[in-house]
C-alpha cells in the first residue's frame, strides 16, 4: 500500500477540519450509518467551544490502495509551536483558503514555515458556493503571498481545486457546484511525494507530539525517519546535542486508522506512529535505535513573547471551590504543559508560590487556565506582561505584532484612531469589498494587551481582527493603559441591593446582591480615575415605621457586568490580579489589606 503524508493548513474558521470529516466519508473511514459528531477532529471541549484546533491531531485514510496519513494543524499563532513540528512529518501541504476572506495572517504564518521546508503546496479553494465569493482575486492573493514568502518555481506551480467541505465536493472547474471529493484524493496522490526514506538504515524517529495516558504513560508521535522498528525493540532517547537521555524498549507502537490509534506489530521508515515505552524523552528528542549516536534536526521554535504569574490563590475565599490549590500541585501542571507544549516555558519564583509562565500570546495562556480551573485548579493570575529583549547595540527591544482588521467601512476612522493610542502604525489600508475595510498595522504587542473586547465595542460585535507574530522592533515608550479606577469592597460580606443601588451611579457594578465579598476584592469600575473603597454590604436599618405611599418599592438594579477569562485577564491593571476557580472568576487588588496597598504604591512612586 503506498504512503502518502500530508498536513492540512488553514486560517481559523476556514472549513479545514469540516473539510477533513467529510474526507473521512467519503473515503469509507466511517460507515454510512455511522454516528459521528460534527468536525470530529476538534475533539477536546474547549475545541468545540471555541471552534478552533488547539492540538494537532494525526489521523489516517485508505483511498483506492493508498494510505493518506492527514494532519490537522491549528490556524492559531498562539499555537504555533505545534505547526512548526508538525510540518516536519509531512512531505506535501493542502493550502485551505476561503473564497471571500482569503489569505489570512495566520495563513502566511503556516505558510511560510511549509514554503521553508521544501514542501509543495496545494491550494483548496474553499467555500467556494458563498454569495459573497470572489475566487480569482483570492487565488492572486495566495501567489502574491506565495511570492512575498521567497517560494521557489516549483512551489508556485501549485495546482488548484475548488470546493465545499460542507457539500463534499471538489472540482478543477471553479463554476461547478456538484461533485465528489475524488478530485481532491487523486490530486493528493498525484502531487504529493511518496516518503523517500532509507528503509534498511537503523531505526530513528523524531518527536513531534507528547500525550499521556493513564495505562501506557507517555507517548510520543513522530514520523519513522529510517529502518524499522519492531514491539519491544531496544531503543534509546537523544537530545539535539547528541546526548542519550535514556534507553528502553518500544512497549508499545501505535498507528493511526481513522480517528483511532491501533496497535501494530513494526512500523517503517515514513510511517506516523505513536510509541510507548519510556519515561523521560520529550518533544524534540530523537528516538532510535541503540547504534545510532547522530540526532535528527529538530525545526528550533519561535520565542515567547508574553508572560503571566500563576500564584497560589490567597483570598480569603481560597479552597472553597476547587480541589487543586497548592503551589506543589500547580508546579506539577504547569511542568507537565511545559513538557508536552514546547511554545511554553515555566520559571518558579523565589518565594515558591507563584510561577511565571511565558507562552506565545493571550489567547494561548488563556486556555491553559481555562483548561487548568475545569480540572478543578484555584490560581492567581496576574496581568500579562510582554518579554523584552535587547538589540546589539544594548538598546531595549519588543516583540511586534502584523495587526490584520477587517470592519465596516463606517468604524475605519475609530479603529485607527485606537491603534495609533496604541502605538500602531498603519501600514497598509485597501477596501476589501461589501462595504468593508481592510486595514494593516505593526503595533507593539504591549498596546494589544486588552484591546480585542474593545475593539468588538467599538466595531459593534462586526470588526474581525487577527494578530501575527512579526518581530523584535524598538522599544515604543510608555503606552497609556486603563484610564478608569476600579470600586473596591472594604469589608467581609453580601453584597446588598439596598448598597448597590447608590453605587451604580459611581461607575459600573461587576457584582450582583447575594453575590460573597471580600475586602480588597474589586466589585466595579469607577467613572473616575482614581480608586475608591466602598461598603457594598450595607444593609437598609429596619424600623417599626412603614413609609407612607409605598416608598419601600424594590430597588431596581442594572444587571452587573459579568467578564469572561479572557477579559478579566486584560482589563486588570499591574496591582491587581484575577481569582481563578472552577465555579468563579474573581478581580482583586494583589495587596487585600488598604495600608498594604498605599505602601507599595508609595514604593512603586519612588521607584
Amino acid at each position: 500500500m503506498s504512503l502518502r503524508n500530508v498536513a492540512i493548513i488553514a486560517h481559523v474558521d476556514h472549513g479545514k477540519t469540516t473539510l477533513v470529516d467529510q474526507l473521512f466519508r467519503q473515503s469509507g473511514t466511517f460507515r454510512d450509518n455511522q454516528r459521528v459528531e460534527e468536525r470530529a477532529m476538534d475533539s477536546n471541549d474547549l475545541e468545540k467551544e471555541r471552534g478552533i484546533t488547539i492540538l494537532a491531531k494525526p489521523t489516517s485514510i485508505e483511498w483506492q490502495g493508498h494510505r493518506i496519513n492527514i494532519v490537522d494543524t491549528p490556524g492559531h499563532a498562539d499555537f504555533g509551536g505545534e505547526v512548526e513540528r508538525i510540518l516536519s512529518m509531512v512531505d506535501g501541504v493542502i493550502l485551505l483558503v476561503d473564497s471571500s476572506e482569503g489569505a489570512m495572517p495566520q495563513t502566511k504564518f503556516v505558510t511560510g514555515k511549509a514554503l521553508k521546508l521544501g514542501l509543495r503546496p496545494i491550494v483548496v479553494v474553499n467555500k467556494v458556493d458563498r454569495p459573497d465569493e470572489r475566487i480569482q482575486e483570492v487565488l492572486d492573493e495566495v501567489f502574491d503571498l506565495f511570492v512575498s514568502l521567497d517560494a521557489t518555481d516549483e512551489q508556485l506551480d501549485f495546482p488548484v481545486l475548488y470546493a465545499s467541505g460542507r457539500n463534499g465536493y471538489a472540482n478543477e472547474d471553479p463554476t461547478l457546484r456538484e461533485g465528489t471529493l475524488t478530485p481532491l484524493f487523486e490530486k493528493i496522490v498525484g502531487h504529493v511525494p511518496p516518503p523517500a526514506l532509507d528503509q534498511d538504515a537503523p531505526f530513528s524517529f523524531l518527536v513531534t507530539l507528547l500525550d499521556r495516558d493513564n495505562f501506557l504513560g507517555r507517548i510520543l508521535t513522530g514520523r519513522v525517519q529510517s529502518g524499522v522498528v519492531k514491539v519491544n525493540q531496544p531503543i534509546h532517547a537523544i537530545d539535539m546535542d547528541g546526548k542519550v537521555i535514556e534507553t528502553g524498549r518500544a512497549s508499545k507502537i501505535m498507528s493511526f486508522r481513522g480517528l483511532d490509534r491501533v496497535p501494530v506489530d513494526e512500523a517503517r521508515a515514513g510511517d506516523i506512529i505513536s510509541l510507548a515505552g519510556l519515561t523521560v524523552a520529550t518533544v524534540s528528542n530523537t528516538i532510535a535505535d541503540t547504534s545510532v549516536t547522530e540526532p535528527i534536526q529538530a525545526q528550533p521554535i519561535d520565542p515567547p513573547t508574553l508572560s503571566m504569574r500563576f500564584a497560589v490563590n490567597d483570598s480569603p475565599m481560597a479552597g472553597r471551590e476547587g480541589s487543586k490549590v497548592t503551589s506543589r500541585m500547580i508546579r506539577d501542571r504547569l511542568e507537565r504543559e511545559a513538557e508536552s507544549n514546547v511554545a511554553i516555558k515555566v520559571t518558579e519564583s523565589e518565594d515558591k508560590d507563584s510561577f511565571e509562565v511565558a507562552g506565545r500570546g493571550e489567547l494561548q495562556l488563556g486556555v491553559l487556565i481555562e483548561t487548568m480551573r475545569r480540572e478543578g485548579f484555584e490560581l492567581g493570575i496576574s496581568r500579562p506582561r510582554v518579554l523584552f529583549g535587547t538589540d546589539e547595540n544594548g538598546a531595549k527591544t519588543e516583540p511586534y505584532e502584523t495587526v490584520v482588521i477587517d470592519v465596516d467601512d463606517g468604524f475605519s476612522g475609530t479603529v485607527v484612531d485606537k491603534m495609533n493610542q496604541r502605538k500602531g502604525e498603519m501600514t497598509d489600508m485597501r477596501p476589501s469589498g461589501g462595504g468593508k475595510t481592510r486595514i494593516t498595522f505593526s503595533a507593539p504587542s504591549r498596546g494589544l494587551i486588552g484591546y480585542h473586547g474593545e475593539f468588538l465595542s467599538d466595531t459593534r460585535g462586526t470588526g474581525i481582527m487577527n494578530r501575527l507574530f512579526e518581530k523584535y522592533g524598538p522599544h515604543k515608550g510608555n503606552i497609556e493603559g486603563r484610564k478608569n479606577g476600579v470600586l473596591i469592597s472594604n469589608g467581609v460580606g453580601e453584597a446588598q441591593a439596598y448598597a448597590l443601588g447608590p453605587l451604580e451611579e459611581r461607575g459600573i457594578l461587576f457584582v450582583g446582591p447575594g453575590e460573597a465579598l471580600y475586602e480588597g476584592m474589586v466589585i466595579g469600575e469607577n467613572a473616575k480615575t482614581d480608586d475608591l473603597e466602598v461598603n457594598p454590604m450595607k444593609a437598609k436599618q429596619l424600623t417599626n415605621f412603614r413609609a407612607s405611599g409605598g416608598k419601600d418599592d424594590a430597588i431596581r438594579l442594572t444587571p452587573p457586568k459579568k467578564m469572561t477569562l479572557e477579559q478579566a485577564i486584560a482589563y486588570i491593571d499591574d496591582d491587581e490580579m484575577v481569582e481563578v476557580t472552577p465555579k468563579s472568576i474573581r478581580l482583586r487588588k494583589r495587596h487585600l489589606d488598604p495600608h498594604e496597598r498605599k505602601k507599595a504604591s508609595r514604593a512603586k512612586a519612588a521607584a
